[in-house]
């Protein structure tokens, strides 16, 4: 199916909000008591990955699926970037604020060649791919996405890190004059996120710039953000300003806020549940007049992508490092 093709498939509804405004709840709550304490994945460390491998042509049937693409609409005003407001529709009234030019994103840490570079400096070379990713929301949502973007590996090559860069640490804007929300304490910005080296270097994981073949807008994360589809979509951070590579595992924004509902790997897996909903199965956002909401789905490992992902994991306990 042509990209063009795709764009005039109709897509079927708007997900539910009932698991999102528990969420709101968790977020009062979480503002109300800092300081709060759960047990967690971030105790200790994990075992070290085994090595693995994935051949060129596993990787590349993970880069596309032929089920129906969310539309562009559903996908650009139905958004979750709290920098600009918990509802679904404040990231792209909001999100209009962010300017996204110039941007700069700074790379340090245990790496040969740190530096701060602009964004056109830090793909500059690479070719820019479209992948058609399916993506799981936490909250019980789902949507297919065309991403325009570049392998994040590649350019986390071009900085040399060292055999002490364990893990990928990412940190977003936290400018309250561009972002309204990160005047509330929502969450303690700014906002962080991470991954394990391997997972960074994994070729399903993206730095996105686009959708729909054309430039992110705001509200999705712009200019650049990370795309790593096998996780829950929170873990896929947005309008990136630094990229460090750090020998311990990095605290996320959503870890911290509550350790025993959001850890570190947030790998998609239907036979871990969050603490207060099921992850067994998902809404596809399909948006139509005739139809509110599309009919439960089943929750896949992985979010389907078990064979580019599931050797990551191999002697993993997945409910203790969920």
């Amino acid at each position: 199916m042509s990209l063009r093709d795709a764009l005039k498939i109709p897509s079927s509804h708007i997900t539910d909000e009932a698991v999102y405004r528990g969420r709101r709840q968790l977020l009062a709550a979480v503002a109300a008591a800092p300081a709060l304490a759960l047990p967690g994945c971030s105790g200790a460390e994990p075992p070290p990955p085994p090595k693995v491998a994935i051949t060129p042509a596993q990787a590349r049937s993970g880069f596309r699926t032929d089920e129906v693409l969310t539309r562009y609409e559903d996908v650009t005003s139905y958004n979750n970037f709290y920098e600009f407001g918990t509802g679904k529709a404040d990231p792209s009234q909001a999100g209009r604020t962010l300017r996204t030019r110039p941007w700069s994103v700074a790379v340090g840490g245990h790496c040969a060649k740190p530096g701060t570079l602009s964004l056109d400096d830090l793909i500059k070379g690479l070719t820019p791919e479209e992948r058609v990713y399916r993506l799981r929301c936490v909250e019980g949502w789902s949507m297919v996405i065309p991403w325009l973007g570049v392998p994040l590996a590649a350019v986390l090559k071009r900085f040399e890190p060292t055999s002490q860069a364990k893990y990928v640490a990412f940190t977003t804007l936290a400018d309250p004059k561009q972002m309204p929300g990160v005047g509330y304490p929502a969450l303690d910005w700014p906002y962080r996120e991470g991954l394990r080296i391997d997972e960074a270097m994994n070729p399903l994981t993206l730095l996105a710039t686009g959708i729909y073949g054309k430039p992110l807008l705001q509200q999705n994360g712009a200019p650049l953000r990370l795309v790593a589809p096998w996780k829950y979509g929170f873990k896929s951070i947005k309008s990136i300003v630094a990229i460090d590579f750090v020998e311990k595992m990095p605290e996320t924004a959503w870890h911290e806020a509550q350790p025993s509902e959001y850890g570190f790997f947030s790998n998609v897996n239907p036979n871990v549940d969050h603490p207060r909903w099921s992850q067994k199965s998902e809404r596809r956002i399909a948006g139509t007049a005739s139809k509110l909401f599309a009919e439960r789905i089943p929750t896949r490992m992985f979010n389907g992508y078990a064979d580019q992902v599931a050797g990551m994991y191999t002697g993993l306990d997945l409910k203790k490092w969920f």
